[in-house]
């Protein structure tokens, strides 16, 4: 005689959802905020309006995150990796081609749009924010050219570079590509052609190469 199911088994087969884990709504939350922050800038931004759009309570926002800055912390701290990839393993391939790599030139345009609209709103908000600079010093964009700066640094050290100062390499070259790819809001008037602004963006890369590269 087959032995009764329990009522634990029983809803465990019917395919009762699992509650989520706090990483998972951690990440949920901060997808959620990384657009908010960028169509309403940072000021504008509540928590009450990211909880709603994340479709969680303000509890569980706040248990997770104890404040905005912390929030917007994690946003900066996720996006760093669509800025820079970096670190990487080291590549046996030209350094304008591994630059184009590192800049990720050629994202994916909603990404892309992403990406631009972060860098605008922490150019455009971050010097009316003492906040955000400490942030930014920590995780976002110039823990990012530190890291170009120490791949700069190495592939110097490997004789293929002629760079004297590797960090104001990495400045110059996130001032060239970064300012190339043009603001989001004005990026069609920019650049009507994807096309032309990625030949635009390996030019600057290949201009920055002749100019620092060993003979």
């Amino acid at each position: 005689m087959a032995a009764t199911d329990s009522g634990e088994e029983i809803q465990r087969r019917r395919g009762r959802p699992k509650a989520s884990s706090d990483d998972e709504k951690r990440s949920h939350i901060v997808a959620n905020a990384g657009r908010i922050f960028v169509k309403h800038g940072y000021a504008a931004s509540t928590t009450a309006i990211v909880a709603a759009e994340a479709g969680v309570s303000k509890q569980t926002l706040y248990r997770i995150f104890e404040s905005k800055e912390d929030l917007f912390a994690a946003v900066v701290r996720d996006h760093r990796r669509m800025m820079l990839d970096l670190p990487r393993a080291p590549e046996h391939v030209p350094v304008s081609r591994s630059l184009e790599q590192i800049f990720m030139i050629d994202l994916e345009e909603d990404k892309d749009m992403e990406r631009a609209g972060l860098l605008q709103l922490i150019f455009r908000e971050a010097p009316q924010f003492p906040e955000l600079i400490e942030i930014l010093n920590k995780e976002g964009l110039l823990g990012a050219r530190q890291l170009l700066a120490d791949w700069l640094a190495e592939r110097r050290a490997e004789g293929r570079l002629k760079l004297d100062d590797a960090a104001s390499g990495a400045r110059m070259l996130m001032d060239m590509v970064f300012g190339g790819m043009g603001p989001p809001e004005g990026r069609v008037n920019a650049w009507p052609d994807r096309t032309m602004r990625l030949e635009h963006l390996r030019r600057c890369i290949a201009i920055f190469c002749k100019g620092v590269e060993a003979d």
